[in-house]
């Protein structure tokens, strides 16, 4: 599935971003695609990397679902979850992975959602 090199170290093909604070990921994602990384992301934080020219694959794209529940549910999927839990040196998950069409996940990148900041806001509600 992935390529181990002498060092131990797995080639990063395939990336999940999908942050909040969207300080400094332009450039993060413009330097994984100069090593040929796949883009995987969501709503917002796709819109600001292809705002400036990067490629990106919605997370809907890979799932098959869309953005659902003001945007709560987006990455709560077999095909994410398993493209990121499964050990790729146990035959019985690489087997999973290929029969449900599961391609691996090697780096995820993300931040909180800033609830403090969020819940102190005035008006902001508990739903």
């Amino acid at each position: 599935m992935t390529e181990n090199k002498s060092d131990g170290l797995v080639k990063i093909r395939r990336a999940l971003i999908s942050v909040s604070d969207k300080t400094g990921i332009v450039e993060f994602a413009r330097e994984l695609k100069t090593f040929d990384v796949e883009i995987i992301s969501t709503g917002g934080t796709a819109k600001t990397l292809r705002e400036n020219g990067i490629e990106v694959r919605d997370v809907s794209d890979v799932t098959g679902f869309p953005e659902m529940m003001d945007g709560r549910i987006k990455t709560l999927h077999p095909k994410i979850h398993g493209g990121l839990l499964a050990l790729r040196d146990n035959p019985d998950h690489v087997a999973a992975m290929k029969e449900y069409g599961i391609e691996p996940i090697d780096m995820v990148v993300i931040n909180l959602y800033p609830f403090e900041a969020t819940a102190a806001k005035p008006g902001a509600s508990e739903g």
